[in-house]
């Protein structure tokens, strides 16, 4: 179903693949867009438990595109220098490919948006933090339950 990765010396561990995904400060969403073409749309994320969740407003292309078909990929680069001397970069990249849902459970919702705001807001005073995710109470929280990975680096940068 899932293509193998095709330079095979270039794939990443599962661990550094992990670390690539949980140290992102973005990723790139892609869904499946209006009249045959695909829609893509970088936002802030959270990886944890095997899921991607990022949060939403009710309306709009984004919530549109997952709910005719919740088919996603999504990639983030957490690695990208450019050298040169060689003509390229060395980057670290992973693509994750599921099915985004939106979060209904309250509990998943909140434990998600906290974890939000703790990888954006760190350095906030803990009752600011929660009085915004209060706040966000209209606020969709999407999770992408992974079905698939890779990671891949330059390279340069494999050993």
């Amino acid at each position: 179903m899932f293509r193998d990765l095709r330079r095979k010396k270039q794939q990443m561990s599962i661990e550094l693949t992990h670390k690539v995904l949980s140290n992102g400060s973005h990723g790139i969403l892609a869904c499946h867009g209006e009249d045959g073409y695909p829609y893509t749309v970088a936002l802030n994320y959270v990886y944890t438990d095997g899921k991607i969740y990022f949060h939403s407003a009710k309306e709009g292309h984004k919530i549109d595109a997952i709910q005719k078909n919740s088919k996603v990929a999504f990639t983030v680069v957490g690695e990208d220098t450019i050298v040169s001397e060689e003509y390229t970069s060395y980057y670290r990249s992973v693509v994750a490919f599921g099915r985004a849902r939106v979060v209904e459970d309250e509990q998943e919702w909140f434990e998600a948006f906290e974890i939000l705001v703790e990888k954006y807001a760190k350095d906030r005073p803990t009752d600011e933090k929660m009085r915004t995710i209060k706040g966000c109470n209209r606020a969709l929280v999407i999770a992408i339950d992974i079905e698939h990975m890779t990671g891949k680096q330059a390279r340069g940068l494999s050993h």
